[in-house]
């Protein structure tokens, strides 16, 4: 299982790109959170096996259809894996571990 945390800059909010990365999440298998920073970034935490989770990573350079990504930088983390794929307009202070996210139950709608 490999765990990594993506910061992803460019034209990235209020384009479906927290929404598609779920989605493609999902599809690969992989676990975790897209989250709006209020810098305009957002924060991709995706765990799962290693291939998909670097697949993942391809992916989040493309996102969705009106986006227009600019840069991603990830990092590989030491964490227990997630169950499910959140998706969060802000941080969440009840799942926050050195100013990321890692819930580890899917949020109730």
């Amino acid at each position: 299982m490999l765990c990594k945390r993506c910061i992803v800059s460019g034209r990235v909010q209020g384009v479906y790109y927290r929404g598609s990365t779920q989605k493609v999440a999902q599809k690969l298998g992989v676990t975790g959170s897209a989250i709006n920073r209020s810098d305009g970034t957002v924060e991709v935490v995706a765990c799962g096996e290693e291939d998909a989770v670097n697949q993942l990573e391809q992916w989040l350079w493309q996102g969705s259809d009106w986006a227009n990504v600019s840069h991603v930088e990830c990092e590989v983390l030491q964490i227990q894996p997630t169950t499910g794929f959140i998706t969060r307009q802000n941080r969440c202070s009840l799942c926050s571990k050195r100013g990321s996210y890692f819930p580890v139950a899917p949020l109730p709608n």
